[in-house]
């Protein structure tokens, strides 16, 4: 018997389930609607038949880096959506948009309200450069470029400026790979996107028909995938320009390394020996794009006037170790590169939410054990800021699994106590209405939801985002 007479039935998988119970239903609550925060909430709905799960979310919409990170060309990624909104209609759930947890309600009002609070609200921030003239105009984070581009409404008035003709991304991972193909793509090819219509008109008028993207370490080293790269090297109208002196020796180097990364190497490799128009999308390119390896920003330059930015320079850096732990080293060499637009993608970075909760400043992360934070019973966390920015959505889905996984553990060892109800929403709804704050429902989302699918329609495309948050609160009558 579990804690107030409920009994445990073991289920497929591993998973266990609750059955009925005379105990109050336990309720939990969830921070963030990204990946994290819906795969905490499905895994916890599946495995006990009594819990009752809220989601809070500082946006009125919901998803966050499915609508808001995924490339906009990468509609598949998004399909993951339909399996979220199924979780958010289950009748023990529901979704509470437009809540700024740590503003609007604290995390200790919610820990009075709940019986367990689960911690799910991702990176908000990036990382910084920490290099001189990293403020100036024309360099951008890749976190607000990418939230420009896909109708994040804290980038809506980003405006970059693309009347350059090069530009240097900083940092060798897929949402590098994305900025650039966002940057060399067709416009055709776009129009058929949710890309923001402020963003295509930009694109429209863009100069940019070069970029580059540098890191400090080797081919060996590079954090995108094959699938990712393979689409850079398809892009009609664009060149690469790898140089095949970076790759010199790497064809013995890679027999031995796991076959991911040696496929992708050995893919890089091919396309740095091939001669210029020797693939389709190459014939009389009219932009080309090119990895730089083994080059460590030093500083952002400024034009003459000092108004904006003109080049970075690059130490030059040589490897110690070998493989995923190798070190960059500056060589004390030195390049310029000219570039009139610099994008900085070395990595998201969470953010502490509310004084009340542990916080690693270094590492970024809420200190945890299995996404139990340390220290203070009855809180966890999912995600990003559980185990730091990275992996795709599948590593975020297994993290999830596992945090809920330990809210199960603890309501079945009883280390949460759900013999004392718990207000739930009853209680968090009166603390916002006395705020004068009110929550947008599911239900609210799905009439934003179709409001874009049938702006898209008209503009022949999936669907048209509203980026102004004031827009769709109208838009449902808030």
């Amino acid at each position: 018997m579990g804690p107030g007479g409920a009994c445990w039935r073991g289920g497929g998988a591993g998973a266990r389930r609750w059955l009925s119970s005379r105990a109050p239903a336990p309720r939990v609550c969830v921070v963030g609607s990204g990946p994290a925060g819906f795969y905490t909430a499905q895994h916890l709905l599946k495995h006990h038949d009594l819990v009752q799960v809220d989601i809070y979310e500082k946006l009125p919409v919901p998803f966050g880096l499915v609508r808001f990170g995924v490339a906009p060309d990468h509609p598949e990624v998004k399909n993951v959506t339909k399996t979220f909104g199924q979780t958010a209609r289950s009748e023990r759930c529901k979704y509470y948009g437009n809540v700024t947890v740590g503003r609007d309600v604290t995390v200790a009002e919610l820990q009075q309200a709940y019986h367990a609070v689960v911690l799910s609200y991702g990176a908000e921030d990036n990382r910084t450069l920490g290099i001189p003239g990293e403020n100036l105009p024309g360099v951008y984070s890749a976190r607000a470029f990418v939230g420009w581009y896909n109708g994040l409404p804290e980038n809506q008035d980003l405006k970059p400026d693309l009347s350059c003709e090069t530009a240097l991304i900083l940092g060798h991972g897929n949402v590098a790979l994305d900025i650039a193909r966002i940057l060399l793509s067709p416009l055709d090819l776009l129009r058929k996107t949710d890309i923001t219509e402020c963003s295509l008109a930009a694109l429209a008028c863009s100069k940019v028909k070069r970029v580059w993207l540098a890191g400090r370490r080797g081919p060996l080293q590079v954090a995108f995938t094959i699938k990712e790269l393979r689409e850079m090297i398809n892009l009609p109208g664009t060149q690469p320009v790898l140089n095949p002196a970076d790759f010199t020796g790497l064809e013995n180097a890679v027999k031995d390394i796991p076959r991911p990364r040696k496929r992708l190497t050995e893919l890089m490799i091919k396309t740095a020996l091939q001669k210029p128009g020797e693939m389709a999308a190459q014939a009389a390119a009219p932009r080309q794009w090119g990895l730089k390896f083994q080059r460590s920003p030093q500083e952002v330059l400024p034009t003459a006037d000092g108004t904006r930015a003109r080049g970075v320079r690059m130490a030059l850096t040589r490897l110690e170790g070998w493989g995923e732990s190798a070190k960059a080293v500056p060589t004390g060499d030195v390049e310029e590169l000219e570039c009139g637009l610099v994008l900085s993608s070395i990595g998201y970075r969470s953010l502490p939410l509310d004084p009340a909760v542990p916080f690693d400043s270094q590492r970024g992360i809420i200190p945890n054990s299995m996404g139990r934070v340390e220290g203070a019973p009855g809180l966890y966390c999912s995600g990003w800021v559980k185990r730091g920015p990275t992996g795709v959505i599948i590593t975020t889905m297994n993290d999830s699994f596992d945090t809920a996984q330990s809210v199960l553990e603890d309501l079945r060892g009883g280390v949460l106590d759900v013999s004392v109800s718990r207000e739930g929403f009853g209680a968090v709804g009166s603390i916002l209405s006395s705020r004068g704050v009110r929550p947008v429902s599911f239900s609210d989302w799905e009439k934003i939801d179709a409001a874009e699918v049938a702006r898209g329609k008209a503009a022949g495309k999936p669907r048209e985002k509203i980026v102004d948050p004031q827009e769709m609160l109208q838009l449902i009558g808030h």
